[in-house]
């Protein structure tokens, strides 16, 4: 692996391993402490609809560093995967992120942003519950997705 490439592929980790970071720091800690504010402040001051408008917001920004991640893991992956420096987990690992962050930031982010913006008893609705439900279940599968991706290149790296 040339000077250039490694150095390349240094900063590819980093970023893999800032947006893995930042995506559960925000379910682990973020949305407990948003969602039971009363426990922090020590009265409700903030509605349940509040609340989760604030979640939303962090979620919003948050999908601003997966789209960034997506480019980076398109760019990267395509050029090793040109090279025939390519294999299964990775691949798979590969699409699941895209599919997942797609997903999470054209998909899902809009799809809530929507429904709450028509109210709070939008954001009670079956349809929103099972909205957010599923947007919980692809973030969790685009996490595990990026720490293999993660790992894989790591392990190519540290041959």
């Amino acid at each position: 692996m040339n000077r250039y490439f490694r150095t390349v592929t240094m900063a590819y980790l980093i970023f893999l391993s800032a947006a893995l970071g930042a995506g559960l720091f925000a379910g682990i800690v973020v949305a407990p402490v948003t969602f039971h504010t009363e426990q922090w402040l020590g009265s409700e001051v903030l509605t349940q609809f509040q609340e989760g408008q604030i979640m939303t917001e962090n979620f919003l920004r948050l999908s601003y560093l997966v789209n960034v991640l997506l480019v980076s893991v398109v760019l990267y992956e395509g050029y090793k995967f040109k090279k025939f420096e390519r294999d299964t987990l990775t691949q798979v690992a590969t699409f699941f992120v895209l599919a997942t962050g797609l997903l999470f930031s054209q998909y899902y982010i809009p799809d809530i942003i929507a429904m709450q913006e028509q109210g709070v008893e939008a954001t009670k609705s079956v349809a929103f519950i099972n909205t957010h439900k599923g947007s919980e279940i692809n973030f969790k599968i685009f996490s595990l997705a990026l720490l293999v991706l993660l790992v894989q290149n790591m392990r190519k790296a540290c041959k």
